[in-house]
């Protein structure tokens, strides 16, 4: 086997002296936004402008926190186990409640903080008329906190509460346009699906913590790597459950794309930094259980690779380019977690956890680049989109680096990810359970072509020539009475239009840009232990099979007016796609329909069985009565009214001679 070594970097110089703050830098990290938030809600009742700067003004500090936090960890300063409230008093339960911070939640963190920034700074632009952007900006950045105490969570418990949070942040943030019914749909799917796949997530956090006593996750795999069973494969399967809902993959994985009806912002958050990555950051910080347990390895490679595939095809017939984006998103974290699973035994999780950071970067850039191209084209359908970056110069350098970032062209970071992360399998497959490893291996080397042909066919319908008549305006001349006119394009405004975004908007999109560019260089800082070698058979292959798809999608896109070489296939295909194959009528048939059917049956047996014991005794009740009534003489005998006379009589005398 031919590998390139990676060449070896110079000492780096030594860093200068930390100053002394009070606390520990994950105090911070994850205090600073969740008090933004309750300032915004506070203080912006009235104001925009109140809860945009106090919002900002909270994600910079969470950043500069985040960054400090990094820069501890570089320097080996201790301890990297923080307090937050204190230990509770649980009995024989240890519940230390506990932050915990290590160079791969430092790295992650410092993302997270990076996209929530910048998402702060862009909603401010983009819903600038919206009369509930101050409602949107306080939960952005109470979303934020909530991922950013998943990530440096050392307690299963503060696990869940964040866990937890973001599930409702993202039905606040999803159905945030509440006159839109697809959009109060979408959230309440959202949060149905996610929920009921958090039940196993609870469950499998109960089990786990059930062994040791404790809800450290330190005490945690410390017990369990000393006793893995059955018990462990139990627990690490309902966890499991849990993960696949947040990040959506078979058979959970239809409510993120719907979860796109949410405003763009919304939609960057939960696609490059939160949410949906949540569950890689849960199994990294549980992964030598995960590796312990070659059943729920096995699982969790087949669901994540069947994802990674299905989602990919699906992206490829979308309509909508923001549609495109989401099934991306879907396949993107399948990988994460794909990658989990074919890490050979005994190494660390830090190939999935690079191209967590890497993907946050590039589809962050991504999703706030086509929002920016919405506001000018008027929408993401095709119809819209189409010559988007031929009219509008400005969106084209940050959409094109974004889908050479997802298509995984080197050098830029996607490339870089993707090809550990094809590296880790293949080293898997040589490993004493090659089973999870060579699933893994077949899924990405599928998923490589299949990727690199919805960024073709997205890039083509963006970029199609635009031809100009001589008065001025652009199009083509209609040769069919029947064609649809062409998308029509003023060479008047155009200037404005681009002009329209923000500054500290755009500057966020650049500096997104530009980590997208020199991110490729992350696996050769001291944050990730990753083997930087590349297997150059298996990188040619794999570029020459990227090339081709994306050959083939440009001949296919021949002679297509929109250039979109989607059109080619047959509508009932683009329909099934666009509906996701038909996840929401599964969903009716195999799990609303029954539980509604259940839930009249248990009614109709409370109603009509249970409550019918009540109301028969009281019917028996009164039928003995007038059964008495009809046994008994109505009127009293006349023996009985002299006794009772009598009576009365002596007790008379007997009060008056007293």
């Amino acid at each position: 086997m031919t590998s390139l070594q990676w060449p070896d970097l110079p000492d780096l110089p030594a860093l200068p002296p930390l100053p002394d703050f009070p606390g520990a830098a994950a105090q911070y990290v994850v205090a600073i936004p969740l008090l933004a938030a309750l300032l915004a809600f506070l203080l912006g009742r009235t104001s925009s402008r109140t809860a945009a700067w106090t919002v900002v003004t909270g994600a910079v500090l969470t950043l500069g926190a985040a960054t400090w936090q990094l820069y501890t960890i570089s320097v080996g300063v201790v301890p990297r186990v923080s307090e937050t409230v204190g230990p509770l008093a649980l009995g024989e339960l240890t519940v230390p409640l506990t932050l915990s911070a290590s160079p791969l939640t430092a790295i992650t963190a410092v993302a997270v903080a990076l996209v929530a920034l910048v998402v702060q700074v862009y909603a401010r632009w983009y819903l600038w008329y919206d009369p509930r952007y101050r409602q949107f900006a306080a939960t952005v950045s109470l979303f934020s906190g909530a991922m950013l105490l998943v990530v440096l969570s050392g307690d299963v418990v503060l696990t869940l509460v964040g866990w937890e949070v973001m599930g409702w942040c993202s039905y606040l943030l999803v159905g945030h346009i509440s006159a839109k019914a697809s959009a109060r749909r979408a959230a309440a799917k959202a949060l149905l699906v996610t929920r009921f796949a958090d039940l196993g997530f609870v469950l499998g956090l109960v089990a786990l913590t059930a062994g040791p006593g404790s809800t450290a996750i330190a005490d945690i795999v410390d017990h369990w790597r000393a006793e893995p069973g059955t018990a462990l494969t139990v627990a690490m399967l309902l966890v499991i459950m849990g993960v696949a809902g947040k990040s959506a993959l078979v058979p959970f994985q239809d409510w993120l794309p719907d979860a796109m009806e949410g405003p763009t912002p919304a939609s960057a958050l939960i696609h490059a930094a939160t949410m949906v990555a949540a569950g890689t950051v849960v199994l990294a910080q549980l992964f030598p259980l995960l590796q312990a347990s070659d059943p729920a390895r096995t699982t969790l490679a087949v669901l994540a690779s069947a994802t990674t595939l299905l989602a990919a095809l699906l992206a490829f017939a979308q309509p909508d380019l923001k549609r495109l984006l989401a099934w991306s998103t879907v396949s993107q974290v399948a990988l994460m977690l794909a990658a989990l699973t074919a890490i050979p035994v005994g190494e660390g999780p830090d190939t999935a956890v690079l191209h967590l950071v890497s993907h946050a970067l590039f589809k962050a850039l991504l999703f706030l680049a086509l929002g920016w191209l919405a506001v000018l084209a008027g929408g993401t359908l095709v119809s819209y989109a189409v010559s988007g970056v031929r009219r509008y110069g400005s969106v084209r350098r940050p959409l094109g680096i974004g889908l050479l970032a997802l298509a995984g062209v080197p050098p830029l970071v996607g490339f870089v990810s993707k090809e550990l992360i094809l590296g880790s399998a293949e080293a898997g497959v040589q490993a004493a359970t090659p089973g999870p490893a060579l699933i893994v291996l077949a899924a990405v080397g599928a998923g490589a072509p299949l990727t690199a042909a919805y960024c073709m066919r997205a890039w083509l319908i963006l970029s199609r020539p635009v031809l100009v008549r001589g008065n001025g305006r652009t199009g083509e001349q209609l040769d069919d009475f029947f064609a649809e006119p062409e998308v029509m394009v003023e060479a008047v405004g155009v200037e404005e239009a681009e002009a329209a975004i923000s500054s500290p908007a755009r500057a966020g999109i650049t500096t997104l840009s530009l980590l997208t560019v020199v991110g490729g260089v992350l696996p050769l800082t001291p944050f990730f232990d990753v083997e930087l070698h590349l297997n150059v058979p298996l990188l040619v292959a794999s570029l020459l099979l990227m090339a081709a798809a994306a050959l083939f999608v440009l001949a296919a896109s021949r002679g297509v007016r929109t250039r979109d070489a989607a059109a080619r296939l047959p509508a009932v295909l683009n329909l099934a796609a666009e509906r996701g194959l038909g996840a929401d009528t599964a969903y009716l048939t195999l799990v609303a329909r029954p539980t509604m059917a259940l839930a009249r049956g248990v009614t109709w047996l409370d109603r009509e069985v249970l409550d019918g014991y009540v109301r028969a005794a009281g019917r028996a009740a009164r039928l003995l009565g007038r059964g008495g009534e009809r046994w008994s003489p109505v009127q009293p005998a006349p023996s009985l009214v002299l006794v009772l006379a009598g009576v009365l009589v002596l007790a008379v005398i007997g009060v008056v001679l007293r």
